[in-house]
């Protein structure tokens, strides 16, 4: 019932050709960062504790920036982030603004690489330290990265004491900071082993960077680092170069999509997000699959690589049930289908009397699998009406109709009025508002005649059942209250998927 701090939302989006060619085709170079933006804002249920970006410049010149990043903290990150890049077009004239070619060159965030992240901790560390994406930086581009990712590690401890025991001194044991020492370590062995290569062809200055940049393979990184890694993710990075990938852990626990043609590479956390933003059917975004990595070269030359070999498939169910967006065409069917299978029960436990029932949902994610409970109770009277109607064949026509008029009593008993505000913090005082985090719709029961049936689709810590819903309903005075899940009991702690520590 209380929100599950524990997922994060991802977005990258591949321009494949000049800044040019979408300024022309689309009337704007930003078609990219319009993109990101898009894909950011329609995954705004993933993270509300913080939000970043970082755009890759593929056309920079020795001397100026081609890594620029922007974070922000709080529930409007994503708005204030996107200011603060269009802030930074105000130094530029209209006409500037309007070329491309000078936007390719000059403008901050005019790039071809973008990476989006959208924050929700796992660690209770706060503070604009821990907002993806995470940077390192070299004079070298193909040695520049940054990452971000939706991921639960269970062994960072492990990964801390594989990167000290290569000689490297993290000055940060947070997770992320401490993946980007290890993955930014074998991203300079790549460039080394790169760099030897090209000396032994007798390169000499940029040509040997490009030697480099041409060449530079991210599935030995992420091979030699993921082996390490035990738990749910998806990683993603950036170089400064222009290298891209984004990973999926063995087991799939965390979700993660894709599309491709060949003007845009999009990634991000959830399908209905990019069919949306890219206006494409559902068979057109692909999953990436357990222990795959999409893999993008400096030329935005895609592919599809397995990285680790696939384990027994362990999706989190709560991505399923609860954190994903109903749009997807899989996940409301799953979500409509949990509520349908709960209809013989819930019947059982209101002695089939339906005529005395209402029935209503909470919170607003249970919406879906309230729909499927209401179309399993439906179809129970359905199949009552025929029977009934069989059993007595010369029924007048006063007694058919009041057979065909018995209706499922389907209300909005439960509205969501105040959200609880942190500050709140001393016991007594925040479960005494926690009892009006939620009104009801006086009116809807007759007190002492009809039943209260609520669907909720996940209740994990019960808080502000007990605090709240339950108190609340009771003010209505049905004559019984049936509280139902849609979700699996959850019974033990879930490291991969919820942190309930």
């Amino acid at each position: 019932m209380e929100p599950l701090k524990h997922e994060c939302g991802i977005a990258m989006v591949r321009l494949r050709k000049p800044l040019s060619y979408y300024h022309d085709k689309y009337g704007s170079w930003m078609y990219g960062l319009n993109k990101l933006y898009l894909l950011m804002e329609k995954q705004h249920n993933r993270g509300q504790e913080g939000a970043g970006l970082a755009v890759v410049k593929l056309n920079s010149r020795p001397g100026e920036e081609y890594l620029f990043r922007e974070r922000a903290l709080g529930s409007n990150a994503i708005s204030e982030i996107f200011d603060a890049v269009h802030k930074s077009f105000h130094a530029y004239s209209a006409e500037q603004l309007s070329d491309a070619a000078f936007a390719s060159s000059q403008i901050p965030y005019a790039g071809e690489c973008y990476m989006g992240h959208l924050r929700y901790s796992t660690t209770g560390k706060s503070g604009l330290t821990f907002v993806h994406p995470m940077i390192r930086r070299s004079n070298w581009r193909a040695k520049c990265l940054a990452i971000c990712g939706n991921f639960n590690l269970t062994n960072v401890d492990g990964i801390f004491q594989e990167i000290t025991s290569v000689g490297q001194h993290p000055r940060n044991m947070s997770d992320t900071h401490i993946l980007l020492e290890q993955i930014g370590h074998r991203l300079d062995r790549e460039v080394e082993r790169l760099f030897c290569l090209s000396k032994g062809q007798n390169l000499k200055g940029m040509d040997i960077t490009h030697f480099i940049e041409e060449r530079i393979d991210l599935s030995n990184v992420l091979k030699t680092c993921s082996g390490f890694w035990d738990g749910g993710y998806v990683m993603c990075g950036v170089t400064g170069s222009g290298e891209s990938y984004a990973m999926r852990d063995p087991w799939g626990i965390r979700p993660a999509f894709y599309y491709m043609d060949d003007e845009i590479i999009v990634t991000a956390s959830e399908r209905p997000v990019i069919q949306t933003v890219m206006n494409l059917p559902a068979e057109a975004v692909q999953e990436l699959m357990p222990g795959e990595a999409i893999l993008i070269n400096s030329n935005g030359v895609p592919r599809i690589e397995r990285i680790l070999e696939p384990k027994q498939y362990q999706a989190c169910s709560f991505e399923r049930i609860y954190f994903s967006r109903g749009s997807d065409q899989d996940i409301y069917r799953e979500r409509k289908a949990l509520g349908y299978l709960l209809s013989d029960r819930i019947l059982r436990s209101i002695d089939y009397d339906i005529q005395h029932t209402i029935f209503s949902f909470i919170p607003n994610t249970a919406e879906v699998a309230y729909y499927g409970m209401i179309e399993g109770i439906d179809h129970y009277l359905d199949e009552r009406k025929i029977r009934t109607i069989r059993e007595n064949p010369h029924m007048s026509e006063t007694e058919l109709r009041e057979v065909l008029a018995q209706k499922v009593r389907a209300e909005k008993v439960a509205i969501k009025d105040i959200k609880l505000r942190t500050f709140i913090t001393e016991g007594n005082s925040r479960n005494d508002l926690a009892a009006h985090v939620y009104d009801i719709t006086y009116g809807t029961v007759n007190p002492g005649v009809d039943n209260l049936v609520v669907i909720d689709d996940s209740i994990v810590r019960g808080t502000t059942l007990r605090q709240s819903i339950i108190g609340i309903m009771d003010r209505l005075q049905p004559k019984k209250i049936v509280i139902v899940s849609s979700s699996p009991q959850i019974r033990y702690p879930d490291y991969y998927g919820i942190d309930m520590r």
